[in-house]
């Protein structure tokens, strides 16, 4: 028998917490209200309730983990600091993080307080987790892109426990690295406020040409993830919990899909296959469903995970459209059908769907009140309820409620008591002239002991017997807890009396209830903020006195970008090229004018990939960008000059401290910080090491999914596609008509650039005053005399020779540093993009 993993639920609101309870779930995450959770628009719990919360969750024996997994500022560190001690103090079984600073500055608040790496850190081999040991974590959320093959080869080289989402939405793009809404709307995913721009349709151009994709729109929303078939898999792979996501979900969707998983689990430890009824898998795509599929876990096959011609939630597909005849619309069904039923008519995305409840569903003529499936139905609808007029032959018919669904899963969470219990493990031992004594046990080991007030006495007709014992202490009926297993030692011939083993039985539920809701002892900080303070103080550089000129640096993309910025004279140079084997060739070049030239790791390193690192050391170039923390341990161990990009996320001076410490000669700032952000970053740490980006596309969506694969190429992955990445050029627009450059790596993974270019202009005074020791300009397709424009007005602008404000201008780029709006930049509508 293999050993269960945790099956962990969503919680986006109490009845979704009651859903997760009585439906199966080992553990259960959420958020706060407070913030620092990646789902801002959950309805989360407030820290006043959160002992309630936690008393709740243990009552019935689940463990219960929260969401602090956002990047923190340096002026939110004090309230973070308070909203962990209170989160400690309530008996939270463990806290999800990101933050590299925010999980040292737990451990300072509370040492005890078990650290999770959240999804959002994107550990994706067994060297990215190694980030993860050195801060002193007890798991790992794995990243989605990770097949099952790769999730394998992780748990074979690491002791770290691993959790793997097993259902829910799929992000198209790396968590924590995903650029997206916020680039075009001013919203930050890093920050729980994603707008999700990848469920937006979008047209593909390719070498400025208008490719017809017919349907295909939805170029970047993948089907849902729904890997019940695989458990069996996971579990042997080694995962210590599989997660279902959709803290925006509903109860009936967390109830459905947790008591499926359960189900799944359960078959799949004892050896049994896990198989789902049609019916059984309707109802859990009714819940919420953007068609099912098993994400990467067999492996890429980018068409079929992004099919591209839908991106809602469109349920179950119920049939097609045979004919219109008067009122009734004749379907062949693929699914199941009843009375009350809510169905809408597929349309053009440029056109309102149809729907609305069935009135009638006919067969043969004859008027059907139960459910019907696999047949050809005639469907009536209430009077102008949809105007058939507009439904065609051909037309597909999706199902979009069942009430009876619905109401059988509400079932399971509301009342008053849950239907969930502990199993309990009692040893009882009578003897006559000697307490009753009651040692009992439960599946997590916590114990208790209880004897009866006075001796036992003999029988005088009915001595006490195990079947007895069994049978009354087996009624704890509304508590939560149930016997599973009774040894009795029961010695010479004792009696006892119902009502004293009714009371000790009373005794037993009433000791059980407060063992368990009783939160963990723990040392916590009584001043948070103070702790925030004396960390700060130990991370802090000295104050700068006379700031000196900042070193300009340059990313180029290709050869001839270099030799472009060769020829203007910039000598201090970055190197992202999409072919790794052309970087031989620009470190010698870069060497004849004398320049030194980093070259930048991708940003994504997965198991078997190490190689790739190995190339660019051989490259022998004059020190590596590391995009990811196994880069900066690859590349520190061999002694290369290394700096770290804005990928590692940095937003706070504990963070910083943390990389520079690891050997990092600069650092650069994450994009998520606006310009006073970046501003208080800058003021409490090392600036000298840091550099910030203040020209640049801002890389918007990295994904492992390759667009390029998925329309232009007949394969499904990089082993069949015929790499049409190598030949052509390709762009998105987007709904306004902006077309974004998309770009593909050494690992096949595509970026996708805003056209629109953003500059920092404005905030370099404020930086060189506080002793900034570098600033970055990052091209992307420009040509050589738009480079010419580019590294000119900056130049002029540190040479105090034009304002920010002119530069900006003159380059027509956006206004702003990062990607969320400060107070001191254009306000941005954060739909413009819908």
């Amino acid at each position: 028998m293999n050993r269960a993993p945790e099956l962990l639920a969503p919680a986006g609101n109490q009845d979704c917490l009651r859903a997760a309870i009585a439906n199966g779930a080992d553990a259960v995450y959420f958020g706060l209200e407070t913030g620092f959770n990646a789902r801002a628009r959950a309805t989360n719990f407030t820290v006043d309730n959160l002992p309630e919360v936690m008393q709740v969750l243990h009552r019935y024996g689940l463990r219960g983990y929260v969401t602090l997994n956002t990047l923190v500022f340096t002026d939110e560190l004090e309230p973070f600091a308070e909203t962990v001690a209170a989160v400690a103090q309530a008996g939270v079984d463990a806290v999800l993080v990101q933050d590299v600073g925010a999980a040292r500055l737990i451990q300072k608040v509370c040492p005890d307080l078990p650290l999770h790496a959240s999804t959002q850190m994107t550990l994706t081999s067994a060297e990215t987790i190694q980030l993860a040991e050195s801060l002193g974590m007890e798991r790992v959320v794995l990243a989605r892109e990770l097949s099952l093959e790769e999730i394998t080869a992780i748990s074979r080289d690491t002791s770290m426990p691993l959790e793997v989402f097993v259902h829910g939405a799929l992000c198209v793009a790396y968590s924590g690295q995903c650029l997206t809404s916020e680039s075009l709307g001013g919203r930050s995913a890093n920050r729980g406020q994603c707008a999700q721009a990848c469920r937006l349709p979008y047209d593909l151009l390719c070498d400025g040409q208008d490719v017809d994709l017919g349907n295909q729109q939805y170029l970047l929303s993948p089907q849902d993830l729904a890997a019940f078939p695989l458990v069996p898999d996971l579990i042997a792979a080694g995962v210590a919990s599989l997660k279902i996501e959709g803290r925006l979900k509903t109860p009936e969707y967390v109830a459905a899909i947790t008591r499926r998983y359960r189900e799944a689990i359960d078959a799949a430890v004892t050896g049994a296959p896990v198989i789902f009824t049609p019916r059984q898998i309707e109802e859990m795509e009714l819940t919420f469903s953007r068609g099912f599929s098993p994400g990467w876990l067999q492996g890429c096959d980018h068409k079929m995970l992004v099919p591209a011609t839908s991106s809602a939630k469109r349920g179950v597909l119920l049939g097609e459209v045979l004919a219109v005849s008067g009122q009734r619309v004749a379907v062949q069904l693929a699914a199941s059908v009843a009375r009350g039923d809510g169905v809408a008519f597929e349309a053009p995305a440029d056109e309102p769907t149809q729907g609305g409840r069935v009135y009638e569903v006919f067969v043969g003529g004859r008027s059907l009140e139960q459910p019907v499936e696999r047949v050809i139905v005639e469907l009536a609808f209430g009077r102008n309820a949809i105007d058939l007029t507009t439904i065609t032959r051909g037309q597909q018919v999706w199902k979009t409620d069942d009430p009876q669904v619905t109401q059988r899963l509400r079932k399971t969470y509301s009342g008053g008591h849950l239907q969930r219990q502990q199993p309990l493990d009692l040893v009882i031992a009578v003897a006559v002239g000697q307490p009753l004594v009651i040692e009992a046990r439960l599946a997590d080991g916590q114990s208790c002991r209880l004897a009866s007030e006075t001796p036992v006495e003999a029988a005088r007709q009915h001595p006490l017997t195990e079947t007895v014992l069994r049978e009354q202490f087996g009624r704890l009926g509304g508590s939560p807890f149930r016997l599973q297993n009774l040894t009795a030692t029961i010695t010479d011939h004792p009696m006892v009396p119902f009502s004293v083993l009714g009371q000790l039985r009373k005794e037993l539920v009433s000791q059980l209830t407060a063992l368990v809701e009783q939160p963990a002892s723990r040392q916590v900080a009584a001043q948070p903020a103070t702790v925030v303070r004396e960390l700060l103080a130990a991370v802090a550089a000295p104050a700068v006195t006379t700031p000196t000129l900042p070193t300009l640096q340059v990313l180029v993309r290709t050869e001839s970008q270099l030799q472009a910025v060769l020829d203007l004279g910039e000598r201090n140079l970055l190197a992202d090229f999409a072919d790794i084997r052309r970087y031989r060739e620009a470190v010698q070049l870069a060497r004849r004018y004398g320049a030194q030239l980093f070259v930048a790791t991708p940003r994504i390193q997965k198991p078997g990939e190490l190689g790739i690192f190995a190339a660019l050391a051989r490259h022998d170039p004059d020190g590596i960008l590391v995009r990811n923390s196994s880069g900066l341990e690859f590349f520190r161990q061999r002694g290369l000059p290394i700096a770290g990009d804005f990928s590692l996320n940095v937003t706070n001076p504990v963070t910083a401290a943390f990389f520079l410490e690891r050997g990092l000669q600069r650092l650069t700032i994450s994009y998520d910080c606006n310009r006073e952000q970046l501003l208080d970053l800058v003021a409490a740490t090392d600036a000298s090491r840091l550099e910030v980006v203040i020209h640049q596309h801002m890389p918007m969506f990295h994904m492992e999914h390759c667009v390029f694969c998925a329309v232009l190429s007949p394969g499904t992955n990089k082993t069949n596609c015929g790499r049409p990445c190598d030949t052509h050029t390709v762009h998105l627009r987007d709904r306004i008509g902006v077309e974004h450059l998309l770009t593909a790596d050494v690992g096949c993974r595509n970026t996708l650039f805003n056209a629109v270019p953003q500059s920092g202009a404005e905030a370099v005074a404020a930086l060189r005053e506080r002793g900034v020791g570098h600033l970055r300009i990052e091209l992307l397709d420009e040509s050589a005399s738009e480079i010419s424009s580019i590294i000119t007005a900056y130049r002029d602008l540190l040479a105090g020779k034009v304002t920010g404000q002119s530069v900006w201008a003159g380059l027509q780029a956006a206004n702003r540093v990062g990607v969320t709006r400060g107070t001191l930049e254009e306000r941005r509508n954060p739909l413009a993009i819908l």
